[in-house]
């Protein structure tokens, strides 16, 4: 851990529109094929410890602790980037994910359960003849 990096995340924090509950969604992402595997909730420390540690750490709100991402598991995030949503109140993490990021043991959180929505299409783009 870097002065750099603690002082870029105490920076960072003063950004960071977190809930009433000081919890912000962070969500998960492949760095390399940007798969998005999970969504997670960070607070200012699970941050902190994101942002200086090269590892995830996330707040669970069940358990009403701090829990990193492969620590039991084997199935650990290194941290490659992070990136703060144009509101302010998301977190995008780029990660090179060890085996399977969801709970349920699968790579993602999103390939069980598939919906059905209505899908539409783009207008076709118009072109001119040159």
């Amino acid at each position: 851990m870097t002065k750099d990096g603690i002082a870029g995340a105490e920076e960072a924090l003063g950004r960071i529109r977190f809930t009433d509950t000081g919890l912000v969604p962070a969500i998960i992402q492949q760095w390399d094929s940007r798969e998005v595997l999970m969504m997670g909730w960070m607070d200012a420390e699970a941050f902190r410890r994101t942002m200086t540690e090269g590892r995830v750490t996330f707040w669970s709100r069940s358990r009403q602790e701090y829990w990193r991402k492969g620590d039991t598991s084997g199935h650990v995030q290194y941290v490659k980037g992070v990136a703060l949503d144009c509101d302010g109140d998301t977190l995008l993490v780029t990660v090179d994910q060890v085996g399977a990021a969801c709970h349920t043991g699968t790579r993602t959180c999103f390939d069980a359960d598939q919906l059905a929505p209505t899908t539409g299409e783009s207008p076709a783009l118009e072109t001119e003849d040159l």
